[in-house]
């Protein structure tokens, strides 16, 4: 156990800190499945409905990884590639 006072508090922002990077990299991998499997629904239909639906996901992965990003849970490089490998997933379709 920690000793100091300064020490016991560094635990303390440590969990906190750990709480809140699970909380956005559980989300964004959520998220991503969840993307996923949208697009092999788009995929099989072509429908404009689905495609608005992907998109819609796409563009709320993005907004967590940003937010992610700014809270320096990711890196910029690992969110930019995140992003691009997303987007080129999308745009084979």
């Amino acid at each position: 156990m920690a000793n100091s006072r300064s020490a016991r508090k560094r635990i303390k922002i440590n969990e906190r800190n750990r709480l809140i990077n699970r909380f956005y990299k559980s989300s964004v991998q959520t998220l991503i499945k969840k993307f996923f499997q949208k697009l092999e629904i788009y995929k099989a239909s072509k429908t404009s409905e689905d495609q608005k639906t992907v998109q819609e996901a796409l563009n709320s992965i993005y907004s967590l990884i940003d937010k992610g990003t700014k809270k320096k849970v990711f890196h910029k490089n690992t969110a930019a590639k995140k992003k691009a490998r997303l987007a080129a997933s999308l745009k084979i379709v």
